[in-house]
């Protein structure tokens, strides 16, 4: 199981498409000693994986105390972030601190294009020595990109440059239109080109050696198994099944796009959120209403819960990007 921890709302940058509306550091953002009580209550709960991010972790000045403590629990703690402040120095420090890992956004092989979508001169080149540097200190690391209509065709150059820069993945992020992201719903891809770009990432998935893995878009389950693309992985939404997110503050959501707070764990303990929330229960019925309901794939695929609240208002809804609706069996 997976979880992320948004552990502060500060960042360096303003990206057009955050679901936080990041940038200022929160009002009553978790102290040190209720992340530490958060991340026993996560290793209770039986999570394997925990991401931090942010806004910008590397903004929160005890994170590597965190990490520590998450490593001292038995968590494999890996990172979310922009990269830009990865220095030669803060690499090897998270590499001894514990991290395992650390994703890198980068949206564009074109310098000007990542910039102008992240707000900020500069940050594509940032964010290519934070590479440089997590190489360097032996912290494996890979790179995140969201897509859009204006990045659409450049998905594979920045296959390419991943495995140019030593990454060790390549995932793919399709925007969902929450935060600052509902702004620019209208950049954001429809089923057809949807489907299209799955089929793209899992024909060059047979050309690399490096994994691809689209996320938000639970449908590459099946287009893998269609194509007979091997992927570890065994189910495409995890919203509430096997992932939830913590906001700064400590509320809990089923994922970082479905804004459903669940509880607060300054309140209540995450233990008792995660196994008997209502919302949780439902999710994991995998009791979809319309053409997922039906579909043959609903076990691995389960649609976008997230988008289906978005444009549905119900998170038990169809997903509306998908182009299979309603079909049964393999």
């Amino acid at each position: 199981m997976i979880i992320s921890w948004n552990t502060t709302n500060a960042c360096n940058l303003y990206c057009a498409h955050c679901y936080r509306d990041s940038g200022i550091k929160a009002e009553d953002e978790l102290t040190t000693e209720q992340g530490k009580k958060l991340i026993d209550e996560i290793a209770q709960a039986g999570f394997k994986i925990m991401i931090f991010s942010g806004g910008e972790p590397l903004m929160r000045p005890d994170i590597y105390e965190l990490v520590a403590h998450a490593k001292s629990r038995g968590l494999r703690p890996v990172f979310g972030s922009n990269g830009t402040l990865i220095t030669p120095e803060v690499a090897q420090r998270l590499k001894e601190t514990g991290v395992m890992a650390i994703g890198i956004s980068l949206d564009s092989v074109d310098p000007d294009k990542h910039n102008k979508f992240r707000a900020q001169e500069g940050c594509w080149q940032a964010a290519i020595e934070g590479m440089r540097n997590c190489r360097q200190a032996g912290l494996p690391f890979q790179i995140h990109t969201t897509v859009m209509d204006w990045n659409y065709d450049e998905v594979e150059g920045l296959t390419d440059l991943a495995i140019q820069e030593g990454a060790m993945a390549h995932h793919v992020f399709f925007l969902v239109p929450t935060g600052r992201a509902v702004n620019i719903e209208q950049e954001s891809l429809r089923a057809e080109q949807y489907e299209n770009l799955l089929r793209r990432i899992m024909t060059k998935q047979k050309q690399v050696n490096i994994e691809l893995k689209p996320t938000c878009a639970p449908q590459f389950m099946r287009i893998a198994k269609q194509m007979g693309v091997d992927t570890r992985f065994q189910r495409g939404c995890l919203a509430g099944t096997a992932y939830c997110i913590i906001s700064p503050k400590g509320d809990v959501q089923p994922c970082a796009y479905m804004n459903i707070p669940l509880g607060n764990v300054k309140e209540t303990s995450f233990v008792d959120i995660w196994q008997n929330n209502p919302v949780l229960k439902e999710l994991r019925t995998l009791d979809y209403k319309g053409g997922c309901g039906t579909c043959g794939y609903k076990k691995i695929c389960g649609g976008c819960r997230a988008r289906a609240l978005y444009y549905h208002g119900d998170y038990m809804a169809e997903e509306p990007w998908c182009l299979y609706h309603g079909r049964k069996g393999y």
